[in-house]
Order: structure tokens, then sequence, then C-alpha cells
């Protein structure tokens, strides 16, 4: 009799992934040393990663090595068993892939298809003392995003996904793409994906910094022209483009995108620049509005997706403005 021979894989026959946890397959009635047989040189199955094991013999696949990734990243802490078999699609627990990874599987044609990726960057939680190992790469989070699901599989969005790519990129040009459709592929606004990477501080870096700079001179061309087009479509009355407004005795009260001054509505689009704290913003709006001018923020997306609503918006605004006491005189320059 062969010792060496493993054993049925029998005990598993209900197990409809490829790809189970140690856990998991205890949860089966599979014992340590039947799935130790099963991997005996020549057996039916493989060790993926630690605890993590591919059922068959095969070379793993893209979904395997995503699967084996979010499994060993997201099996229970030491001392914890599960006493009942994980749900289909369970046992991930609070992980979630990000990173390149994310961005190939969100379908970005910027990142590299999974195929070629070396590594699996998975988002954890800051608690969990986990090592990484082959190729998972761990990243400990104290504040987890809420993740977004592309078949089964948990992604970090879009935006943080896309700043855990832009940390472990030294090139230029790529990261420029990868920002760039981001926007234009509608994952993401401009804005989340500044304070995300602010957040991460990578805008310190200059190939970083430049990128972004690039981005949003293209993402507020791309929305003023949205801008333009809405106010033409919906027949609204013409603003004042791109004006500075000041008291008449000096004292800048802030820039903003469009004013009609005979309504005293002025638009705001979104930040105006990529270090701009939202803070200055609602300094500028109280300020003005304190001075009866009514201050209506927009945020691309708004543009991109419902113009009309915000059509209605401002229309509105112009009309209360018949039932408000006027607006202090202001000056209005270029800006």
């Amino acid at each position: 009799m062969n010792r060496n021979a493993p054993l049925s894989p029998r005990p598993v026959r209900e197990v409809s992934h490829r790809v189970q946890s140690a856990s998991q397959l205890r949860a089966h009635g599979v014992t340590a040393a039947q799935t130790a047989a099963q991997c005996l040189p020549g057996g039916p199955w493989q060790q993926l990663l630690p605890g993590v094991y591919l059922l068959h013999p095969e070379p793993p696949t893209n979904d395997d090595r995503v699967r084996g990734a979010l499994l060993y990243a997201g099996r229970p802490p030491a001392g914890v068993r599960r006493t009942v078999p994980a749900p289909s699609g369970a046992g991930y627990g609070e992980a979630m892939v990000t990173g390149l990874a994310a961005l190939a599987l969100y379908g970005f044609a910027s990142a590299p298809p999974m195929i070629a990726l070396h590594r699996i960057d998975v988002l954890v939680p800051r608690t969990r003392r986990l090592r990484s190992t082959r190729f998972v790469q761990v990243t400990r989070s104290a504040d987890l995003p809420r993740p977004q699901r592309r078949l089964g599989v948990p992604l970090a969005p879009a935006e943080r996904a896309v700043a855990d790519a832009v940390a472990t990129l030294t090139d230029g040009p790529t990261v420029r793409r990868i920002l760039t459709e981001a926007v234009r592929g509608g994952h993401c606004e401009p804005s989340a994906v500044v304070r995300e990477l602010n957040a991460a501080g990578l805008l310190g870096r200059a190939h970083v910094g430049d990128a972004v700079d690039a981005l949003l001179v293209e993402s507020r061309a791309a929305a003023e022209g949205r801008l333009y087009e809405m106010v033409r479509t919906h027949g609204l009355p013409q603003p004042l483009w791109n004006v500075e407004l000041s008291l008449p005795g000096g004292g800048s009260l802030g820039g903003v995108d469009a004013f009609w001054p005979e309504q005293a509505v002025a638009l705001e689009l979104g930040s105006r620049s990529p270090r701009e704290e939202h803070v200055v913003f609602a300094a500028e709006r109280e300020h003005l509005e304190r001075l009866g001018v009514t201050v209506v923020r927009v945020a691309p997306k708004q543009l991109r997706e419902s113009a009309a609503q915000l059509s209605v918006v401002l229309r509105t605004a112009m009309m209360a403005a018949e039932d408000r006491e006027p607006a202090a005189y202001l000056a209005v320059l270029p800006r």
C-alpha cells in the first residue's frame, strides 16, 4: 500500500469554489491531515498561500489568485474558528482588493492586466496582524472605506484604489494616464482623487503633483464646457463668466465661475486647486451670503449627470431674488 497516496477529495464534493481556506475546509469536514495529504507531490491539490489551498493541480488562474489573496487577508484572527461553512463568496472578512489589481478589475485600460501583475494589494483593518507573502501585499488602514463589488469581488472604491496604485508608481506618464482614465471614465470625481492622494501624502511627489495639476486643468475645462452648454440648452440668462468679486473699497470676496448680478446669484464649480481646502470655499460663501448673494456650488458630476436638475436649482435661486432684500453693491472684475 502506498502510504503517500493522496486521500480521496470526496469530503469536499459540495464545495463550489476551487480555492478554499483551511477554516472553510475544516467546516466541510476536511481535517488538516487530509488537506496535507491532498497537497503531497503529485496530489490533486496544492497550497497557494499560507492557509489557502487550490483544489486542483493546474497553475492558478487570475480568479484563483484574487480569491486566494482575499481568503488569506480575510481569514479569522488567530484563535477564531468557523463552526459552519461560510456562505458562497464569503470568507473575505473586511479585506478588499486595492491598487493596480483593483484598477485592472475595474477595467482600467491604463493598468496592467491581471495576468501581468506580480502582486495583488489587499486592504485590511489596521488591527490585523498579517504579513505580506508571495504575491499578496497587505496594506493596513485605520479607516477602511466601504468596498465596491465586481462579480462578487470586494474592491476598494476607485479613488482609493487609484491612490494606492499611484503610491507604487514612479513613472509620471503612467500616473497621468491612470488619473485621466479615472476621471474620464466616470470612475470618480477629480476632487475625490485629490483627497485620497493628499491623505496618502502623495501630492508632494513631483511626478504626482504634475499629473494632478494636468488632470484638474483638463477636468475643469471639460466641466466649464458642460456649464456653458447647460446655460445655453436650458435657456438661462447669460452670466458674467469667471469673475472676481470684491467690496467697492477693496477686499476680495473670492472668484466665482458664473455670476448673475441682477439676481445676485453666483456659481462655483468644484475646487480651484489641488491643495485648496473646502473650508476656504465655506468662508467665502458665508461672506458672500451675508452680503445677500446666493452661492451655488456645483460638482462636475452634477453637470455630467443631472444638468437639467441643476438648471432648475439655478432658476429657482434667481426667482427667489425677487423676494429678498437687495444685495450689497459689489465690484466685479475679470478673473
